[in-house]
């Protein structure tokens, strides 16, 4: 700032521009100044209203005001002493505050008749406050009135410099609208192109790959039958339930088999005690006769009889009386093995699709269906597919094949695990009656590689057998995403208000 033309050693003569008996004799031309322009004349002094307020609380009018100090009137200094103030400098019904630090210089030079103003050389300045300095110095060298708005404004006030700068900007601003149209020709072709990729898998998709007539998410089937007639017992299980193995699921409650068991066991008990009573008998008797019932069982309603025989004789009644006996317990265990088979037990980890309702006491036959479970292991939850007889020939054991699901938007890689003309050889759950029905088609079952669900048996998927491993993925990966922006753009539409009261 030493340098500043605002300032001088004070030993050193003042330009004879600055005496009033300079100014009226001509220059010459190495005393001019040429091509000098407002905006890079900051350390020229400048004629402001402005004031200076010192740390102590003294306030004085200013002279003139640079980038590199101030001059003041009325104030007292010494040259070489440092002072802090503030330049307060008005700007319509506010004042702007520059704090800084400066070092007086010398009594300023006086050409317009003040009296002994102090010329100060600014030595410490904030960033930010310097810029401040700076911005009002420009705007009051392109004349401009200063405001608070016009200091917030990103650019500075109009000078010669801007105006090139201003042009500039307007040919970078037509350069950028260049590009700008130039980016939308390309978005133009990319959006072509990527809608002539879709039609062309479209095409190769529906009219190349095979296409099943009938596909779905299919899983063994456990159809669970009544072991007899008799009425269904409470239970609480319904379709979606998940069930482990062994785990009780309902019985059946067979009346005729409760009576039967009851008086085989009867049966049994009364010939165990003829037997004891027999035994007794014959050893209190010794030699006499003793008394033996006539019969191996109760007869209905009639009374028992008894006859007097020999030893020997009643001796031989006794084993038939065990025989007897045997028969019956073997029917007991008969009966009672034939109970245990109505209390109904899972074979598997399952999940219930189907079961009939326990409620009002319902009577079933033997053999009606009681209750179907579907297995639910990773390799039983498989996709069934129904191909015509005409194209089951282009289909051969482990071939890749691509299902297509309806809550996934990308395409699952699936294998050809068999290829039957029988298709109830395995009973599965989520094929429906009426499609088996067709004719001239075989079952193919194909394995996905990643597992699905057990909650999307029954649910049909779009099936395409693959001949071309890598022209089919990319085919069915191009139309599936396809699919999937015609379908969020379709949602999109649907949910515009205006469509939304025409729905209504």
């Amino acid at each position: 700032m030493t340098d500043s033309p605002h300032y001088r050693d004070p030993h050193v003569s003042l330009d004879p521009v600055d005496t009033p008996e300079a100014a009226q004799e001509p220059r010459t031309p190495s005393e001019q100044l040429h091509h000098e322009h407002r905006d890079e004349r900051c350390h020229v002094r400048l004629r402001l209203p402005f004031e200076v307020e010192f740390a102590k609380g003294e306030r004085y009018e200013g002279v003139d005001l640079s980038m590199g100090g101030f001059s003041v009137r009325g104030a007292a200094a010494t040259p070489g002493q440092r002072v802090t103030g503030s330049l307060l400098i008005p700007s319509g019904d506010t004042e702007l505050v520059i704090p800084v630090e400066a070092e007086c210089l010398r009594p300023a030079a006086s050409n317009v008749g003040d009296s002994d103003p102090l010329a100060f050389k600014i030595t410490h300045v904030e960033p930010g406050q310097r810029e401040l300095l700076r911005r009002v110095i420009r705007a009051y060298l392109s004349g401009n009135h200063l405001s608070v708005d016009s200091l917030i404004q990103r650019q500075d006030a109009q000078t010669p410099r801007q105006r090139r700068t201003t042009s500039s900007a307007a040919t970078s601003s037509k350069g950028s609208k260049a590009a700008s149209s130039t980016g939308r020709y390309v978005v133009f072709f990319l959006a072509l192109g990527i809608l002539i990729l879709v039609i062309a898998a479209t095409i190769y998709r529906n009219f190349v790959l095979i296409e099943p007539s009938f596909a779905a998410v299919t899983a063994p089937r456990i159809d669970i039958r009544a072991p007899g007639s008799g009425i269904l017992k409470a239970h609480h299980v319904s379709a979606g339930d998940r069930v482990e193995q062994d785990a009780y699921l309902t019985g059946v409650n067979n009346v005729n088999l409760q009576t039967d068991l009851v008086l085989a066991e009867a049966s049994q008990q009364y010939n165990s005690q003829l037997i004891d009573n027999l035994k007794k008998s014959l050893e209190k008797s010794g030699t006499s006769k003793v008394s033996v019932a006539n019969s191996t069982q109760p007869a209905s309603g009639d009374t028992v009889t008894f006859d007097t025989a020999s030893p020997a004789i009643a001796q031989a009644r006794m084993e038939q009386f065990e025989t007897a006996r045997q028969f019956e317990s073997s029917k007991v265990s008969a009966l009672k093995a034939r109970a245990s088979m109505n209390e109904i037990y899972s074979p598997c980890d399952c999940v219930v699709a189907w079961a009939l309702g326990s409620a009002g006491g319902t009577y079933i036959e033997e053999g009606d269906r009681i209750m179907t479970l579907i297995k639910t292991d990773d390799e039983d939850v498989m996709v069934e597919a129904l191909v015509h007889m005409s194209d089951i020939s282009r289909i051969a054991p482990h071939q890749q094949a691509y299902i297509a699901l309806g809550n996934t938007s990308k395409p699952l890689r699936a294998r050809v695990r068999s290829v039957a003309l029988d298709i109830e050889r395995q009973p599965r759950a989520g094929f429906p009656e009426w499609v088996r029905q067709q004719q001239n088609v075989a079952s193919v079952l194909l394995v996905p590689e990643t597992p699905l669900p057990a909650e999307m048996v029954g649910q049909p998927v779009d099936v395409r057998f693959s001949e071309n491993a890598m022209l089919s993925a990319t085919a069915e990966w191009v139309w599936q995403g396809g699919l999937t922006a015609w379908k969020a753009v379709e949602r999109l539409f649907q949910s515009t208000p205006d469509n939304a009261e025409k729905v209504g």
